[in-house]
């Protein structure tokens, strides 16, 4: 495909995908090729890319499942064409097949167990210590005009009690992954981010639409995927700084995580080598209907989007 965009070159049978045989797709554009809400829908993907990102999508057509990777194909460091891969994922090989089952069984069991170690801080420990607390409360109260050096120590041991509370309750918000339905996408990633800052020697910038009203199944995707991707950025890419995005255009909503680290060789997901976090993110984009797009180079950083479909608007 070049800019016209236009079909160059076909290998397979692109049918399933595009309801069109190799006659009627080559040496076409895609606007003449396809339905016009496809090739809408197409030529924005295929715009994307030759910005220099690479498209990660999932998608249904008809009773089939397609994951699709879209990417560029330079010349002379320039942005040439547009290569697609597709893959027909309805029957999974059976070994692709029990490793994203392991890793779907593992983030729900993830989910499940960070949601009963989140209730047990709120339910027991929390509550414990606020009794605990008001029990010290009424000792001081008892002894403040008999012994004030004890009502002194007991003040301190409150004290420490309080940031205990604190801690307590910062576990409970990070490890329930419901906080983002409770308190709302921005809060969530404040959250987020200043868990972040205690451990992250560079500096994390949020950036979130004041105006936004997120439906709760993008809000907690845009979480997940966000938690990820700066994860993914603090571990691996020896970066300084990290920017996160939530915004609305046109378009639709999407979330940008962006770094100024070493970046990677998009070959090496075309070469399917995806991590834990990159398969995590592809997993909650396509439960809530995102499409997710990498861009990244070796040494100059990485961004990782997250917005609505087409379909979805």
């Amino acid at each position: 495909m070049d800019r016209t965009p236009s079909f160059l070159a076909l290998y397979g049978d692109p049918f399933p995908l595009f309801r069109n045989p190799p006659a009627g797709l080559l040496g076409l554009p895609v606007s003449a090729a396809l339905e016009p809400s496809a090739a809408q829908t197409w030529t924005k993907r295929i715009a994307r890319v030759f910005e220099g990102e690479t498209l990660l999508l999932s998608e249904n057509v008809g009773s089939q499942r397609w994951q699709i990777t879209l990417f560029p194909i330079r010349a002379d460091a320039e942005i040439r064409y547009v290569g697609g891969l597709a893959r027909d994922t309805t029957p999974w090989g059976s070994a692709e097949q029990e490793l994203r089952y392991t890793v779907l069984s593992a983030l729900k069991a993830q989910d499940f167990e960070r949601t009963q170690i989140s209730r047990f801080l709120h339910d027991a420990v929390a509550q414990n210590l606020t009794g605990l607390g008001l029990q010290l409360d009424l000792i001081r109260m008892d002894l403040e005009t008999v012994s004030p050096d004890i009502c002194k120590r007991v003040g301190e041991i409150q004290q420490v009690l309080e940031v205990v509370m604190e801690e307590t309750r910062e576990y409970t918000y990070a490890l329930n992954p419901s906080d983002v339905e409770r308190a709302g996408l921005r809060s969530a990633l404040d959250r987020m981010v200043g868990r972040i800052r205690e451990r992250f020697k560079g500096n994390v910038r949020l950036n979130v639409d004041p105006s936004l009203k997120i439906e709760k199944k993008y809000a907690t995707a845009l979480f997940h995927i966000a938690q990820e991707a700066v994860e993914n950025a603090v571990q691996h890419s020896a970066c300084s700084v990290i920017e996160i995005a939530v915004k609305s255009t046109r378009t639709g909503l999407f979330l940008e995580v962006r770094d100024n680290g070493s970046g990677f060789d998009s070959s090496d997901i075309l070469g399917g080598r995806r991590g834990l976090g990159l398969l995590s993110m592809e997993h909650y984009a396509a439960e809530a209907g995102l499409e997710l797009s990498i861009v990244s180079n070796r040494g100059s950083g990485t961004v990782v989007r997250a917005a609505e479909t087409p379909e979805a608007l």
